[in-house]
């Protein structure tokens, strides 16, 4: 028996509803099917050739490998060292620009936010030489600290869109009543603003923390050491000079994988009203 939705389509759109979730399900979890298999693939298997049939046995002892035949520890530590001060200051930025731009009406509001706007659509592959030479110049070439304070920079952007949006879709009456009371511009943003798109800060939260643990083109532009990489580019490390040990990189990816996942299901009950606050009114 289908559920009511399903029993009211035409029978081409059940049809095509029965093939395509299927088909969809497939092609979304191949992948990753493909990567957890390996990862506890023995190595002998992939001496052999023995890529995509069934593992001779259940190597699970490739997770303890990748800690103890590489700094995976030491990657993972510096990917929460960047990518935690990025998250809070990103948003924190975000929240106090997102304000002004959203309740303050000035001469230049609507450039200052294009500007914010425009940052989103350059090309981020078209800025790796001069942020490079600006991180060796400024002495923050392969350190965390560089690292993180260049995303800050870059997710500004994104962020204050963001928020901006979220907090312009607030009562302007309660910020105008607010102000009759006598209550300050800080106070108002501290404990009327910041309450009501707590929603929308979450959800911001759980994106650039994606997006930062997930990054490895500036990983691998800005950093060269194991002890400031983070995980993804640490990830390449575990490919032997002369044998590409794809079991452990499986299981590493695996393993690197976790921490956005957990953070996505332990925020996912405030996540998703993030991101449909304001579309019923």
């Amino acid at each position: 028996m289908f559920p009511k939705p399903i029993q009211s389509m035409s029978p081409a759109a059940r049809l095509t509803y029965q093939i395509a979730l299927p088909v969809m399900l497939v092609v979304w979890l191949l992948p990753l099917l493909g990567v957890a298999v390996t990862s506890i693939r023995p190595s002998s298997d992939l001496a052999q050739g023995n890529y995509f049939g069934i593992p001779s046995y259940m190597a699970f002892s490739n997770y303890l490998d990748v800690f103890k035949n590489s700094p995976f520890a030491s990657y993972m530590l510096n990917s929460f060292k960047v990518t935690i001060p990025t998250v809070i200051g990103a948003v924190a930025l975000s929240c106090l620009t997102g304000f002004a731009l959203a309740v303050y009406k000035f001469k230049g509001n609507l450039l200052i936010f294009f500007i914010f706007v425009a940052g989103n659509f350059v090309p981020f592959q078209i800025l790796m030489v001069p942020v490079r030479d600006l991180t060796v110049k400024m002495g923050l070439y392969d350190t965390i600290t560089g690292l993180a304070l260049f995303h800050v920079a870059f997710q500004t952007g994104f962020c204050t869109l963001f928020m901006r949006n979220f907090i312009k879709a607030l009562p302007k009456e309660l910020i105008e009543a607010a102000r009759v009371e006598g209550v300050g511009e800080w106070q108002i943003f501290w404990h009327i603003v910041l309450p009501l798109v707590r929603p929308a800060i979450a959800a911001l939260s759980v994106l650039i923390f994606t997006f930062i643990w997930n990054d490895y083109f500036w990983a691998t532009v800005l950093t060269t050491g194991a002890d400031t990489q983070p995980i993804t580019a640490g990830l390449q490390s575990l490919n032997g000079q002369w044998v590409a040990a794809w079991q452990l990189v499986s299981a590493g990816s695996i393993l690197a994988a976790l921490p956005p996942v957990a953070m996505f299901f332990l925020m996912q009950k405030h996540f998703i009203a993030g991101l449909t606050l304001g579309a019923v009114k």
